[in-house]
């Protein structure tokens, strides 16, 4: 199908950064819409940041300023860099796309994937 692969995540001190990397793979026919979101302890996911294939974006109010997201459509990937690192950062990130696959090779159908999670910690 749509199988979706994070890697990047990490211990950071605060003020430091990292970058988030996502590559997609599977019976790709068009990927449109990748973000990241992301789950601390006791809450529930929420939108860090998004980008569509044309290039869009769309971040949430408390990463605006601090965090990049970015594509390259030609790998399938979707990266996030984040800089300025705060504890409040502390989450499992995940990666997440939709698009079309092709099932049985020539059947085209609507998918909405997610990857495994990677841990950000951010912490002296």
């Amino acid at each position: 199908q749509l199988q979706l692969v994070e890697s990047g995540g990490g211990l950071v001190q605060p003020g430091g950064s990292l970058r988030l990397s996502c590559s997609a793979s599977g019976s790709i026919f068009s990927i449109n819409g990748m973000g990241w979101y992301r789950q601390a302890p006791g809450k529930q996911r929420e939108l860090v940041a998004t980008i569509t294939s044309g290039g869009s974006t769309n971040y949430a109010e408390s990463v605006k300023d601090r965090f990049t997201i970015s594509r390259d459509n030609a790998k399938n990937t979707v990266y996030l860099q984040m800089s300025g690192l705060k504890p409040e950062d502390t989450a499992v990130y995940f990666c997440n796309a939709e698009g079309t696959i092709l099932y049985r090779g020539n059947l085209h159908v609507p998918v909405n994937s997610w990857g495994q999670g990677t841990q950000v910690t951010v912490s002296s």
